[in-house]
């Protein structure tokens, strides 16, 4: 709570932006000190193209210039789907196939993060994948074992597809706009949490960057920036 408090002195008191800007002071923190060591016997995580385009974290000082990728790669849908649980997450590209949890704030107000390393969390104070407004998934990058459900998430490229499964049936089908890296310092959570009004659009988020040995934590985080680009409807 007092973290809480700190941050909404610093802002003009709105509760969804005292509740986004929260998110900025954390991404995974919590339960990550043993994140790393599972990379001691192989590969880094794939970093992502130094030509895909990107507003740095300088440059968003408001909602009202929340991020906006520097080429999209299809039109996006302008209307959004009904509120429902998402439920798993395919990315074909990375070969990413996962179910879904949800995740809300610690006591702290800092995001929960999932519980299980082959499993990611969507944010359930926000709108579900394909609602209006800009829905987050979150999952970790690597383990004590080995890689996580992330792992090579800074692999995608635009154009590439995300698809999340329903608790309805429905399957919303986004599309890569734009993958970018941001210092946990300055982790720019309203164009994340909070950049969206009109659109419907999916933001993946995990862990990358160098790895501080001393705290066991990632000093950056990895976004991965998507728009409804169609729905496949319920079979049911």
């Amino acid at each position: 709570m007092r973290r809480r408090r700190r941050l909404t002195n610093l802002e003009d008191g709105r509760n969804n932006v005292r509740r986004w800007l929260a998110l900025a002071l954390l991404l995974f923190t919590g339960g990550s000190v043993s994140l790393g060591f599972g990379l001691a016997a192989q590969d880094h995580p794939p970093a992502p193209a130094h030509d895909l385009g990107s507003i740095r974290p300088s440059t968003v000082t408001s909602s009202s210039q929340a991020r906006t990728p520097a080429t999209e790669t299809t039109t996006p849908l302008k209307v959004g789907l009904a509120r429902s649980v998402p439920v798993a997450l395919d990315i074909p590209a990375i070969d990413v196939a996962a179910p879904l949890t949800s995740l809300g704030l610690n006591p702290d107000g800092t995001v929960q993060v999932p519980s299980e390393w082959q499993e990611a969390g969507w944010y359930h104070l926000g709108p579900t994948p394909g609602q209006l407004g800009a829905a987050v998934i979150l999952g970790h990058v690597d383990s004590v074992s080995g890689p996580a459900v992330f792992f090579r998430l800074g692999a995608l490229r635009p154009g590439e597809t995300v698809n999340v499964t329903l608790a309805d049936g429905v399957v919303a089908h986004f599309v890569v706009d734009a993958v970018d890296v941001y210092p946990k310092t300055s982790f720019p959570a309203r164009s994340i949490y909070d950049a969206s009004p009109g659109r419907a659009t999916l933001q993946l988020v995990t862990c990358t960057g160098e790895f501080d040995a001393s705290t066991h934590h990632y000093l950056s985080n990895l976004v991965v920036y998507t728009s409804l680009s169609s729905v496949t409807p319920s079979r049911n």
